[in-house]
């Protein structure tokens, strides 16, 4: 992947996490290109709440499987921007890390939405 990609504050895009590894590329950051239809672009602190809503909806991140540790609250991870939106939707958005999300997550939702959600403020000044 290009370094060349930029986050919500227009800088290098920083990575989300590598404990577990994330990214539709699994390098760690929220990096995307055409062959990522599901536009995993979105850095967020997973919750309680969001992990179940997102096994109610089809998707179980928390149950390990091969190759997989399955997730737990406090864990990062490069979530598919439409299912960001549905869970703020649904009042169970998850914090976004600004400075790890992707710029095209607000070609998905409302870049306000994702600021207000923000984990890391301090990056807003």
């Amino acid at each position: 992947m290009s370094s060349s990609q930029r986050n919500l504050l227009g800088l290098p895009l920083v990575p989300c996490s590598t404990h577990p590894v994330t990214g539709f590329f699994r390098t760690g950051c929220c990096e995307t290109d055409d062959s990522d239809a599901g536009r995993h672009v979105v850095c967020a602190e997973m919750t309680e709440e969001f992990l179940a809503f997102s096994a109610t909806r089809g998707n179980d991140l928390s149950t390990p499987r091969p190759g997989f540790p399955g997730l737990k609250p406090g864990d990062r991870w490069c979530l598919c921007a439409a299912r960001w939106k549905e869970a703020l939707d649904a009042n169970v958005a998850p914090p976004v890390i600004l400075a790890s999300t992707h710029e095209s997550a607000t070609e998905v939702v409302d870049r306000s939405a994702l600021f207000r959600h923000a984990l890391d403020p301090q990056s807003l000044n």
